[in-house]
């Protein structure tokens, strides 16, 4: 016989059966909260909520049948925000008990929504009347990466962005740059400017002698086809650091 399907009660939640039949008045006493959570959210903005607010509204659309609060709470303790549970790599929130895939595939999903919307604002003006926002473009894609990972924004006369390109990705603390690559890519676009973006996963945002010497190659060999080097940013989860506000450019 086939299996009863679940009703909706009044709050858009579906309600629990025992041998297929309804018991609305023994109705799960967190379907009243989450109906309050959404109408908070809907009504006074997301401002209004509390990151375990939030990270319960995101664990109720994976985990339907069961309160979320103390899972939500929990996360917190664990990674520390909102910003850092949706930005923690899937592998780290499957270890927490109760994170199953569906969960992790849809902070994920979040986490990707977040960095698309930010390289879309980036992409609307001028990269230097923009530098907030591509900070917060660029910190969001990779600030919070276990990996080094090598980024070029590639721009044009306007200094509006041609090609954002993930060039190289590395190893915890290094990788791998080769100025005659960066400089042939930015023939192949037409690119007048490019600023190089690279994470350190350590948090520690001081360039490394490395890092320095590796800017003064690539500016060097982009100077001889007539290219400017705008910037070489490095970004972490605290913050960043310019190569040009840190007198590293020429």
């Amino acid at each position: 016989m086939a299996e009863k399907e679940p009703l909706e009660n009044n709050i858009g939640e579906p309600e629990l059966f025992s041998d297929g039949k309804e018991k609305a008045d023994e109705a799960p006493h967190y379907l009243g909260h989450r109906a309050r959570l959404r109408k908070k959210l809907l009504e006074a903005g997301g401002s209004a909520l509390a990151d375990y607010e939030l990270l319960e509204l995101v664990l109720m659309q994976a985990i339907p049948r069961k309160d979320v609060k103390p899972l939500a709470k929990d996360m917190l303790k664990i990674f520390g925000s909102f910003s850092d549970t949706v930005s923690a790599p899937a592998e780290e929130l499957m270890k927490v008990s109760g994170i199953k895939e569906s969960a992790a595939a849809l902070f994920a999903v979040i986490r990707e929504a977040s960095v698309r919307m930010l390289k879309n604002q980036v992409s609307e003006l001028p990269v230097l009347s923009n530098w907030d926002r591509m900070i917060s473009y660029c910190k969001a894609a990779q600030g919070h990466k276990k990996i080094e990972v090598f980024r070029v924004l590639f721009l044009d006369t306007g200094n509006r962005l041609i090609k954002d390109e993930v060039l190289q990705e590395g190893t915890v603390n290094q990788t791998m740059i080769y100025p005659r690559e960066i400089a042939k890519r930015a023939l192949d676009l037409s690119a007048v400017s490019l600023v190089m973006v690279h994470n350190h996963p350590a948090g520690n945002l001081k360039p490394s002698k490395n890092d320095i010497l590796m800017t003064r190659s690539v500016e060097d060999a982009l100077k001889t086809l007539g290219i400017n080097l705008l910037d070489h940013v490095i970004v972490a989860k605290s913050g960043y650091v310019s190569f040009k506000e840190l007198g590293l450019l020429s």
